[in-house]
């Protein structure tokens, strides 16, 4: 590897992107974009697969080999092992995401809890897995956030359930304190979020005083966002911790919309992608601007704005490896960007989902619908498997 501290990453070279896959691995990954690539998979195949699992037909073995191994570490921690080996060994951390969500009860919030501790356990003193994750919804109940977001004065008794959902998030931040390990609280919908960024920013005065351990989540897609992020700076600096942004385009558009338009309120939505884009970018501009109090993790799978980053950081004469500076993509997507910028010494990490297969479905089916929606990433990704296929001649 080449640690030249002004080596820019090349996003076309297919050699480095896919040195950790096998012959095998790379035409297993081709049929499944191409498969992806077809309505069948997005449209027909989530109720299909949805029904098979519910009536107990044994589909999980083919799902397991196909779209989960692409998208997945595995069923639990230690399956993900293989995954976390592999991507090191192409100078990516990994972000263990156990993806588990839309779960309704206090047992289940305490079990997701734990689990998110342990994976940050399982981070501690291992530089293979440089940052966690977890979601709010993981440990609290979407309707109890809806309630809180929209003022609503709760019940007695949904205030001891809120008091658990506080109680459960500062236990998992403290845990990532106590073990130097950060962890990025994500992104919901909106008409969740501002609970979310309430709590976001109580953990970070907590606990980001002296190093960057909690992140927040900015979805750029939203119009309201890099204000967002420019005023809790000025809230980070007043308080003196660092913040922590997490900063990506967005995963909710069609249902935000479509809610939008059916309740009679504005749409959260930028009104198209170049407004996302322009925002985003803004966002990176903003944060490199003010990199000794900011701490950023870029994810995207967009090219432009990953150049971007690399051409800012080069401009103000930041190191590549800069603690307050990571790159992020999903696993088994854009591994020309992931695998070409660690490359180069910049830090990247890729989110590796874990969990049951039947739990873990509605993140696959996501994962697939993005690849179909986003322009152009079915065939990015098959132009850069075929280009490599074609390079080792088979």
């Amino acid at each position: 590897m080449d640690l030249s501290p002004n080596k820019q990453p090349n996003f076309d070279n297919t050699e480095v992107a896919f040195r950790q896959k096998s012959n095998a691995e790379l035409k297993k990954a081709y049929w499944l974009f191409k498969m992806i690539g077809s309505n069948f998979l997005t449209k027909v195949g989530p109720p299909i697969t949805n029904f098979f699992l519910n009536i107990g037909l044994p589909i999980q073995g083919a799902i397991k080999a196909t779209i989960f191994q692409q998208f997945c570490g595995g069923e639990t921690i230690a399956e993900c092992d293989k995954a976390i080996v592999q991507l090191d060994k192409g100078g990516v951390g990994t972000i263990l995401d156990y993806s588990v969500e839309g779960e309704d009860e206090e047992q289940v919030f305490d079990e997701t809890c734990a689990e998110i501790i342990r994976t940050i356990l399982r981070a501690d003193g291992d530089v293979k897995i440089p940052i966690t994750v977890f979601k709010i919804t993981g440990i609290g109940r979407f309707a109890l956030l809806q309630k809180l977001d929209a003022k609503e004065a709760l019940s007695d008794a949904e205030q001891v359930e809120f008091d658990k959902v506080k109680a459960r998030c500062e236990k998992i931040c403290r845990t990532a304190f106590e073990k130097r390990v950060p962890i990025m609280i994500d992104a919901e919908e909106t008409w969740i979020q501002d609970t979310i960024d309430e709590l976001a920013l109580d953990m970070m005065r907590k606990f980001n005083q002296e190093r960057i351990i909690v992140y927040n989540t900015y979805q750029l897609y939203r119009h309201d966002k890099l204000a967002d992020m420019k005023a809790d700076h000025l809230i980070a600096k007043a308080a003196g911790f660092i913040l922590g942004v997490k900063m990506v385009r967005g995963a909710y558009m069609e249902k935000e919309r479509k809610r939008a338009e059916e309740m009679g309120y504005p749409s959260p939505i930028q009104p198209d992608k170049a407004a996302s884009d322009r925002d985003y970018n803004d966002s990176l501009r903003y944060c490199v601007d003010h990199i000794e109090e900011i701490a950023i993790v870029a994810g995207t799978h967009n090219e432009e704005s990953s150049r971007l980053l690399t051409y800012l950081l080069e401009e103000k004469n930041i190191p590549h490896n800069h603690p307050h500076v990571y790159f992020a993509q999903l696993l088994g997507m854009s591994d020309n960007l992931s695998f070409n910028l660690a490359d180069s010494n910049y830090n990247v990490a890729k989110y590796v989902p874990y969990g049951p297969i039947k739990a873990v479905m509605p993140y696959l089916f996501r994962r697939a619908q993005e690849n179909t929606s986003v322009a152009g990433q079915t065939g990015r990704e098959l132009g850069l498997i075929q280009r490599e296929l074609k390079r080792r001649a088979i």
